[in-house]
């Protein structure tokens, strides 16, 4: 039996025994289709040791559509789905490669980009600088800023927030992150402010907290509309007001994030409880924000060691 006659039974069973989303599915089945198609469909028994080493050479020197080579957490996902596929595989006791052959390819450590307290103070203002009185797009998009920089959250989940989901009378609400994995996000007085404001100056009944609005109007695109804003236009957003604000280096809701876990670190928090607040299923993805324990390193030094150099 060839592997592309499998293909199928393992896409279903990582969306309905695993759980996993729609765009996880689709992200395997590229994966996978690459594979299938470079190998030219083998059988799962045909898989070995030198066909994998093969294929990692082989995707080390593709290009991507800019003409650069592929990052090595692109090849990474490559391999993390071969390696799901095969598991299925052996569960189902079809004879091929055992997973735990195929090693990851080594990651460079990665450094996270996160907005000193003057740019993010001059983000967070950006919105209502110039916004005229009861304007309703300016009083969204400072909304999501609050919003996002308070809880923490993915755009993902922000985009899909309903307003069930939130009362500005509580501090904390439950979303639900990668895997549908369930958290809690807790929400500053100043994120609940701007929502209450923005909540009554609304007068359309979408089931969603963020959605499109018709800037003649004020009102939402469509009344029959219930789509929420798309992610994407929550991207050109933030960049827009950090160009605004006269942030020259790149922006997006992630690096609300970065800010979020970085101010949390840097306060007092530990690892753990931002692990936690993250929505991380790892450790190690949180210990990305070593840059704040790296500048507490400094700090104990200058103040124990390198001050008896200056004394002298």
């Amino acid at each position: 039996m060839k592997c592309s006659v499998l293909l199928k039974d393992f896409l279903d069973h990582l969306e309905v025994e695993k759980n996993r989303s729609i765009r996880t599915r689709e992200n395997y089945e590229f994966y996978l289709r690459r594979f299938l198609g470079w190998a030219r469909n083998p059988s799962p028994s045909e898989i070995d040791g030198e066909m994998i080493r093969e294929y990692r050479l082989w995707l080390n020197r593709q290009k991507d559509a800019r003409g650069e080579s592929l990052k090595k957490n692109t090849q990474n996902y490559h391999l993390i789905a071969l390696r799901s596929f095969l598991k299925y595989l052996a569960k189902r006791d079809i004879k091929t490669l055992s997973p735990e052959k195929i090693e990851l390819g080594r990651m460079p450590e990665r450094v996270v980009d996160f907005l000193e307290a003057t740019d993010l103070e001059r983000l967070l203002s950006a919105p209502m600088q110039s916004a005229e009185e009861g304007a309703l797009v300016p009083l969204r998009d400072k909304t999501i800023l609050e919003v996002l920089f308070s809880t923490g959250l993915r755009v993902s989940e922000l985009v899909g927030l309903r307003r069930d989901q939130v009362s500005i009378k509580k501090e904390e609400f439950t979303v639900r992150g990668k895997g549908s994995k369930p958290r809690l996000v807790f929400m500053s007085n100043q994120a609940r402010y701007w929502l209450g404001k923005y909540f009554g100056a609304r007068s359309d009944v979408s089931p969603f907290v963020f959605v499109a609005h018709d800037r003649a109007s004020g009102g939402v695109k469509r009344q029959t509309d219930e789509k929420p804003l798309t992610a994407r236009s929550v991207e050109r957003m933030v960049s827009r007001y950090a160009r605004a604000a006269g942030i020259t280096k790149r922006v997006t809701p992630h690096t609300l994030r970065h800010s979020f876990a970085t101010d949390l670190l840097a306060n007092g928090a530990d690892i753990r409880s931002v692990q936690t607040l993250l929505g991380h299923s790892s450790i190690t993805t949180t210990q990305i924000y070593t840059h704040v324990t790296n500048q507490q390193l400094r700090e104990v030094y200058e103040a124990f060691h390198a001050r008896r150099r200056k004394e002298k």
